[in-house]
């Protein structure tokens, strides 16, 4: 069973950076379908990005040209480089797996494995 660990989620700015990672254990990256989520207070849970196992990508359209998802498989680790933040971008981002092929962003919501979320705050 896949184990993730999020880290890098923290508070910038609105028009600032973080990069989230997520670190797999027991499974292969590239073997994977993997994505973020993320859960603003109030809202209900958003789809952002994917990336299946031959690192095709989607994106949420709030997500299009400002994140990008990518996976490391030296590091086993998938990222998600978020720039231009805005403060609607605020939430807890989780990072998900599955061995589905299916790999698209609004079905990370149901993915099974996952980690335990990361605060990603945006406000100045």
């Amino acid at each position: 069973q896949v184990q993730l660990v999020e880290s890098g989620g923290g508070s910038v700015q609105p028009g600032g950076s973080l990069r989230l990672s997520c670190a797999a254990s027991g499974a292969t990256v590239s073997n994977l379908c993997m994505g973020w989520f993320r859960r603003a207070p109030g809202k209900e849970r958003e789809g952002v990005a994917t990336s299946d196992r031959g690192s095709v990508v989607t994106y949420a359209d709030s997500a299009k040209g400002r994140f990008t998802i990518s996976k490391d498989i030296a590091r086993n680790t998938l990222y998600l480089q978020m720039d231009r933040l805005k403060p609607e971008d605020t939430g807890m981002y989780t990072c998900v797996a599955s061995s589905r092929y299916a790999c698209a962003y609004s079905a990370t919501p149901t993915f099974g494995a996952r980690g335990q979320g990361t605060q990603v705050t945006v406000s100045s």
